[in-house]
């Protein structure tokens, strides 16, 4: 299902990225799992063949496309599998527009073309082992001496951190500021870095093709000329992109759903059980009934949503009613599909096992489903 916003084009970049995928990604997904991180020849490939960083100006070696792209290479990514498209969106779709609207033109021209081309991998760094939803509390600090900003501090739970060749650092270089997030910057440390160095790589539950891990600063010597934007910016800068960030994550988790549903549907009607089909049992179809409802009004949401995020329209409140309920309904959905598996999906051979291991984290990252509540009040309150 397409929201009327989709073109001829929009279909033509799906058709091309989806044939890509099947030779590129499917026959592989398994083997990067067991790997716990997606090779970067993979990363290049989608470079090569235009599908990163879609939306960055051609002057930086993009296509200058709307979010629509964006949003469709979301899509295809999420359906090879969860742990694939989180690091790759991150990167095209998330880290990347910071570079783009808040670099100066050096930064642009340094980082930009080859993240385009997949050669740069970019992660970015909020999360602290003590400050998650709450940035305000972070504790990374970065002091100014001469032409350097000295930084230290630890950062976990950092999707692509082991393998990123430059990360968006969310630190303090004003401790005393009154509120707190009045003294949050954005610095990029580049891999290389003196000072910076990489935690272990985190063992998860589930998205193991997703490399998350660690990032450890003790006195690193990063140039001033790597601020981005200005000082004591930096939490705004961030909530500012917070609403594209949890849209994709919406987007996402909208397609663990359908993927979900498609697979139960196939099983439930060729898997037999007291000589006949499991569908034609009528708790089976009330189940199905009760999923392909959910996942449509979700679906119809999020289109509609995406219209409104390419029309440039501030939907902070809708997107985080995206990003709760759709997380909080795709669990459902999972749930609800293992069981009509059986004992089967709980076997790693069966496709669902694994998205029904990665579909949790949607209602934590990107803003808990808690945050996403109380953003929502003070909207409706405000």
């Amino acid at each position: 299902m397409s929201g009327g916003f989709l073109t001829e084009e929009h279909q033509m970049f799906r058709a091309a990225l989806r044939k890509m995928l099947e030779k590129e990604a499917y026959p592989f997904i398994e083997e990067w799992e067991l790997h716990r991180e997606v090779p970067r020849k993979f990363w290049k490939t989608l470079g090569e063949n235009g599908f990163l960083c879609p939306m960055v100006s051609e002057s930086y070696g993009g296509l200058g496309l709307d979010f629509g792209y964006s949003m469709i290479l979301g899509e295809e990514l999420e359906r090879v599998g969860a742990g694939p498209a989180s690091g790759i969106v991150l990167h095209s779709d998330i880290v990347v527009p910071y570079i783009e609207q808040y670099g100066t033109e050096e930064q642009k021209r340094k980082w930009l073309p080859k993240s385009v081309s997949g050669e740069y991998i970019s992660a970015i760094a909020m999360t602290e082992p003590g400050a998650g939803s709450d940035l305000a509390g972070i504790r990374t600090t970065a002091r100014k001496e001469g032409d350097y900003y000295i930084l230290n501090g630890e950062k976990t739970f950092i999707t692509n951190g082991i393998n990123a060749d430059y990360v968006i650092v969310v630190c303090k270089t004003d401790t005393a500021a009154n509120p707190a997030h009045r003294g949050i910057s954005l610095i990029v440390v580049e891999n290389g870095t003196p000072g910076f160095k990489r935690g272990k790589k985190l063992n998860k539950i589930g998205m193991h093709s997703s490399d998350t891990g660690e990032l450890i600063f003790e006195e690193a010597r990063v140039p001033v000329a790597n601020l981005l934007g200005e000082e004591g910016k930096g939490f705004y800068y961030l909530m500012d992109k917070l609403q594209q960030e949890r849209l994709l994550v919406a987007i996402e988790v909208q397609i663990e759903a359908e993927e979900m549903f498609r697979l139960t549907r196939d099983y439930v009607k060729s898997r037999k059980a007291f000589n006949q089909a499991i569908a034609d049992f009528q708790n089976t179809q009330f189940k199905l009934a009760e999923m392909a409802t959910e996942i449509d009004i979700g679906r119809n949401y999020i289109n509609n949503l995406v219209a409104k995020h390419i029309a440039g329209e501030k939907i902070v409140k809708e997107v985080s009613m995206a990003k709760w309920w759709i997380s909080e309904m795709a669990k459902r959905v999972a749930a609800d599909c293992l069981q009509l598996h059986g004992g089967y999906g709980y076997m790693e051979e069966y496709e669902i096992a694994r998205r029904y291991r990665d579909i949790p984290v949607a209602a934590i990252y990107a803003g808990t489903t808690e945050i996403m509540k109380g953003i929502i009040a003070k909207e409706i309150l405000r």
